[in-house]
């Protein structure tokens, strides 16, 4: 029996291309298949999304729905299309890479603050891939289809990245990140005074239900993925913190959704609720400051400082070390004047 809001199966179904999947979570109340997918997907309209299931593109558990389907727990949707994801159609461009080594089997990057990695929906140019692909030959692809890519950092965290230029040598860096045997250190700039001088911050970290562009932790582990990030003290600015954080995993947002957990938002992460003052007084004097400073520094202040591995042709240990960014370098340069010379009168 065909529940309701199935249609019949179109039968080009092997010429369409997967756009998104989605497995509707355990509990999922029934849902507008055209609201479901509102909550999910990145600048969708329900006028697009209504538009997809009129054109036969929306399937769930591998039939044709309406508009009207209501999803429901265990459902898996997928939006197909005739063209394959823009993100699949990888354009070579000249753009500039900052390379700090490069051997035939690999390249370590140290990439800007406001590239974005791969590209996906609404960046499909301009990206790390589409600079790898003008620089590079016939990259060997990871297992999400990401040519060159071993593991990745966020649109406007800055430092280092391994890229991969062989398939053993993709192989070889993804078992490393895998068993954990790979040394990273990120620069991060909190608010708060963080106390302890060291700690760890265990909790899984998946999808924040109610904001699907937002991670969170699950401190119980009933949802996401183990994560774990060690952090360090390097220096106190009062109503701010400069911590070193190293990554035992590599999810996303990591750093950021565990200091947040920690109560210790990073310094101007819009996503994350870092780019208000949440720390300090209330004289106009140190509002300014701190607007100015956010200026200085218009993003999160994250930065991957120190990348460590195992070459995977001679086996040697490879370690590489990133500057501070000059915005970043700036804006702490401006807390910790702050905190020697102005008083909070």
């Amino acid at each position: 029996m065909i529940p309701d809001g199935y249609e019949d199966e179109d039968p080009g179904e092997e010429e369409l291309f997967e756009h998104y999947s989605f497995e509707a979570a355990s509990g999922q109340e029934p849902l507008r298949i055209d609201k479901y997918l509102m909550n999910l997907i990145r600048n969708a309209t329900r006028n697009k999304i209504q538009q997809a299931a009129r054109d036969g593109n929306i399937r769930v558990n591998d039939q044709v729905v309406k508009q009207n389907y209501r999803v429901k727990s265990g459902d898996v949707v997928r939006v197909l299309f005739e063209h394959p994801p823009y993100e699949n159609l990888i354009k070579p461009e000249a753009i500039p890479l900052n390379i700090v080594f490069e051997d035939d089997a690999l390249m370590v990057i140290d990439k800007p603050a406001g590239m974005v990695v791969h590209p996906g929906h609404g960046n499909y140019s301009g990206t790390l891939v589409n600079a790898l692909a003008h620089h590079l030959d016939d990259l060997p692809m990871n297992s999400d289809n990401r040519p060159g890519l071993v593991h990745r950092i966020d649109k406007d965290t800055t430092g280092l990245l391994v890229i991969a230029k062989t398939q053993q040598a993709m192989a070889h860096l993804a078992r490393q990140f895998f068993e954990k045997t790979t040394e990273r250190e990120y620069i991060a700039l909190v608010w708060g005074n963080v106390e302890e001088d060291q700690g760890s911050v265990e909790g899984a970290i998946g999808r924040n239900p109610k904001n699907r562009l937002q991670m969170q932790v699950f401190p119980e582990g009933e949802q996401g993925k183990e994560a774990k990030t060690n952090y360090e003290v390097l220096e106190r600015f009062r109503y701010v913190t400069l911590v070193s954080c190293r990554l035992e995993t590599g999810r996303t947002h990591q750093i950021r959704v565990h200091m947040k957990y920690l109560g210790h938002p990073l310094f101007n992460d819009a996503r994350y609720g870092g780019d208000r003052i949440l720390k300090g007084t209330t004289f106009t004097k140190y509002r300014q400051f701190v607007e100015n400073a956010f200026a200085i520094l218009p993003r999160q202040a994250l930065h991957a400082h120190t990348l460590g591995f195992t070459h995977p042709e001679s086996g040697e240990w490879m370690a590489f070390r990133a500057d501070l960014p000059q915005d970043m370098a700036a804006c702490i340069e401006k807390w910790r004047h702050y905190t020697r010379h102005v008083t909070d009168e």
